[in-house]
């Protein structure tokens, strides 16, 4: 379980943007950050991730105390990333980028050999491109090959800022299907941040909602959840 406590983080120690968040992401399910733009929901991605130091409040992986732990060591952790825009090297090769995630074991062939198998387990459609150049696929392909790049490390968190960002709506779709896999085969945990407010509903179980950095609402996702309500009230 991830958990944030009263986090306060801002790009300048005396400007936050996030201001007393409060949050739980609970195991094998997708937890849902919306709001609009500039409330603070990539920032405070970003900060679990270890890319910004909270000025203050805590946050925790398990029973572990994380905030201002460096990204690297968060990866051993189980803690992943997956940003906004594409990460890709787009002038190598698929297999090139994807076997980038086990940097940290790279040395260790067997293994590298055997999560690569499991990634064109996943994606067969990876394994007959795995020669090609990664900025030659197609927008939802290269969200394959950076989840698949993120598995590598056997993750139990996945971080996930705006994963359908410039995708056409049927491509959209196969990435929110590839999410809910994640969830209910692999038994991920994923925070998820998305301006696509009614797509992110269906595939979460809970959902909060920021407004200026602070907590507006949190709950589990229903079918009774009063979307007016939730975000303009």
């Amino acid at each position: 379980m991830l958990e944030i406590k009263d986090l306060y983080v801002g790009y300048y120690s005396d400007l936050n943007i996030i201001q007393g968040v409060d949050l739980i992401a609970r195991e094998q399910q997708i937890t849902a950050i919306l709001g609009a733009n500039g409330v603070g929901k990539s920032t405070l991605l970003k900060s679990i991730y270890g890319f910004l130091k909270p000025n203050s409040g805590e946050i925790w992986m398990g029973d572990r105390r994380v905030d201002g732990t460096p990204t690297h060591e968060l990866i051993n952790l189980g803690i992943s990333y997956i940003p906004q825009h594409t990460g890709l090297f787009k002038w190598m090769s698929v297999e090139e980028n994807i076997e980038l995630g086990g940097w940290t074991f790279r040395k260790d062939k067997d293994r590298l050999k055997q999560k690569l198998e499991e990634s064109y387990e996943r994606f067969p459609v990876l394994k007959e491109k795995r020669k090609q150049a990664a900025g030659e696929l197609s927008g939802g392909q290269q969200r394959m090959v950076e989840i698949s790049r993120t598995l590598m490390t056997d993750p139990k968190v996945i971080l996930v800022d705006e994963p359908t960002a410039g995708l056409a709506k049927l491509l959209s779709q196969d990435v929110y299907d590839m999410l809910t896999d994640l969830r209910d085969n692999d038994g991920l945990t994923i925070v998820l941040v998305d301006q696509e407010i009614r797509s992110a509903l269906k595939v979460s179980d809970y959902v909060y909602v920021l407004d200026l950095g602070h907590n507006h609402f949190d709950g589990p996702v229903d079918e009774n959840i009063d979307l007016e309500e939730v975000f303009w009230a």
